[in-house]
């Protein structure tokens, strides 16, 4: 057999597969029975070497219990782990009966092992999402190759993006959903064409704490969560979080302004990892308390004479013009520093209990009504617009 897995059947589900996932799941099961694999391939699948933890012990019983079981394009990704019908990949003839199998792709697998493991879903994704998982112990690269793994670690495949996650057992050995055609079965290693690593999985649910340079513990929210290389959603991906999380952030600064989940914030905190996050998908206000700056000092005033302030409330927007009716410019979740340029008497708003006509102008043009700035009414020390 080609020693390189073929890239066309085993690429992990892009997102807008999930729609044909849930339509396939539906069809009826005509499916053909999984034929029962060789005695002496179901003997070979299980923990082949010491020193695993529990959790991954667990994983590979699990992912052994079903040797035998069809491979299927798309199966394993329903709601919640398991096998499900697969659907026809669109180019391999080998896949055109998928909607009839009941069984796994490769990621689907290995969700299901963990899942059985631990009891929680750590890896409900696709193969380049379980290679970015935030669930990592360790991280072996594919210059390693397998003598530091461990039974229960997930071995990757992928030049740039991940295509395929089988589970190593020991002994030289993976227990794989290899392609459509096939049923789940027990391999020889493959660490070489485009084989990317290693990695180790924590299914313990113990978050590590914070490193002792001074780092600080934040939860995250939202799903399919990306940090990235650099404070930019075009950065590459260094992780991704399935679910809510715990995370360690260094500091934060002004970067990249990101647009997401309703909210709007120009601030990423850096993990300690290095790797950076947007502070939208961080719990607490868009500039979260405590944490230092990264570059020392927050984004100057321009020279035109701008002024900071704080806001006060959530849910603050701005506007292209002093008036609450005009098109919405930003938006502030929590409470921030805004630079403010010069202040004007316009439309009179009441809100909060307040009542005033004066608008500030900040230095991105947008206005906002000066009952969200902290200060009296009319602001010491700016101009008049």
């Amino acid at each position: 057999m080609n020693t390189t897995i073929r890239t066309r059947r085993v690429v992990g589900r892009s997102l807008a597969t999930v729609a044909v996932i849930a339509f396939s799941a539906a069809l009826p099961a005509t499916a053909h029975a999984a034929s029962a694999a060789p005695a002496a391939e179901q003997a070979s699948c299980g923990v082949l070497a010491s020193g695993a933890s529990a959790t991954a012990e667990a994983a590979v019983r699990a992912a052994c219990s079903q040797i035998g079981v069809w491979y299927s394009w798309g199966g394993g990704h329903g709601s919640t782990p398991g096998a499900t019908y697969g659907y026809y990949d669109g180019s391999d003839p080998d896949s055109a009966n998928d909607n009839e199998r009941k069984g796994f792709d490769c990621s689907g697998l290995t969700r299901y092992a963990y899942a059985q493991a631990t009891g929680r879903d750590l890896l409900n994704g696709t193969a380049d999402d379980q290679f970015h998982t935030s669930h990592a112990a360790a991280r072996f690269t594919a210059a390693q190759g397998s003598a530091p793994l461990l039974p229960g670690d997930l071995m990757f495949w992928g030049s740039g993006h991940i295509h395929h996650v089988a589970i190593y057992i020991g002994a030289g050995q993976m227990v794989e959903a290899y392609e459509s055609g096939t049923h789940i079965r027990v391999a020889p290693v493959r660490t070489g064409g485009d084989y990317a690593g290693a990695v180790r999985i924590d299914g313990s649910g113990t978050v590590p704490p914070p490193p002792a340079n001074g780092g600080t513990t934040f939860e995250t929210w939202g799903t399919r969560v990306r940090t990235h290389s650099s404070p930019s959603v075009n950065a590459s991906t260094v992780d991704t979080f399935p679910g809510p999380t715990q995370v360690s952030v260094m500091c934060q600064k002004h970067a990249e302004k990101v647009t997401a989940e309703g909210y709007t914030n120009d601030i990423w905190s850096q993990l300690s990892n290095g790797s950076w996050l947007t502070n939208i998908y961080i719990k607490g206000p868009a500039s979260l308390p405590g944490v230092p700056d990264c570059g020392g000092t927050s984004t100057p005033p321009p020279g035109s004479g701008s002024k900071a302030f704080q806001t006060w409330g959530t849910g603050v927007r701005t506007h292209s013009e002093a008036n609450v009716g005009a098109a919405v410019v930003d938006y502030f979740p929590q409470p921030t520093t805004v630079n403010v340029v010069c202040q004007a008497h316009a439309q009179t708003v009441t809100a909060e209990g307040y009542t005033n006509d004066a608008w500030s102008r900040l230095t991105d043009g947008s206005w906002m009504t000066n009952i969200y700035i902290k200060g009296p009414e009319w602001l010491p020390g700016v101009a008049t617009c």
